[in-house]
């Protein structure tokens, strides 16, 4: 089972929920409350998922990011959790990015969860930082009192282009 986070032009959800149905066949989706951003499961493997969202012509769709697990939007929950994930992955050496993006105010500030866990990772796993070209990214979306958590590879995350 994979779990997508799909973020797409607001008022465009059903399109892009079309779409998703297209390329994936077998796939449930669900609407957040935030404009723009949908949830969508799937049975295909991680890598099938995001090769055919890749190769299908899509219209109405910005980013797909697979989400590993969700957890309760507390900071304490989110910080343990992500960091436990980024252990099965990160290596010595590795260099990596944390991105939080937030939406609603069940946490304070998602920079705030970027330096925490990134100084946490950095000295913990002796990882190198490199914000602009990571071997790694833990990507963590909160939903409101949900949150989605990742740790993959820049190669994971698929930015199309969407036509008005």
């Amino acid at each position: 089972m994979t779990t997508l986070l799909v973020t797409v032009p607001g008022g465009r959800e059903g399109d892009a929920a079309l779409e998703l149905e297209w390329a994936l066949g077998d796939v449930k989706i669900r609407r957040t409350k935030w404009r723009g951003v949908l949830i969508a499961r799937t049975p295909l493997e991680k890598e099938e998922a995001l090769e055919r969202i890749r190769e299908f012509d899509t219209t109405a769709i910005f980013k797909v990011i697979p989400i590993e697990k969700f957890v309760e939007s507390k900071k304490e929950t989110i910080l343990d959790e992500a960091f436990q994930l980024a252990r099965e992955y990160i290596k010595e050496g590795d260099s990596f990015a944390v991105r939080c993006k937030r939406r609603g105010n069940w946490i304070r500030s998602g920079k705030e969860i970027e330096i925490e866990l990134g100084a946490k990772i950095k000295e913990s796993l002796k990882a190198r930082v490199d914000l602009t070209n990571p071997d790694w990214y833990v990507w963590i979306e909160v939903l409101g009192k949900q949150t989605g958590i990742s740790v993959i590879r820049p190669e994971e995350i698929i930015r199309k282009r969407v036509e008005f």
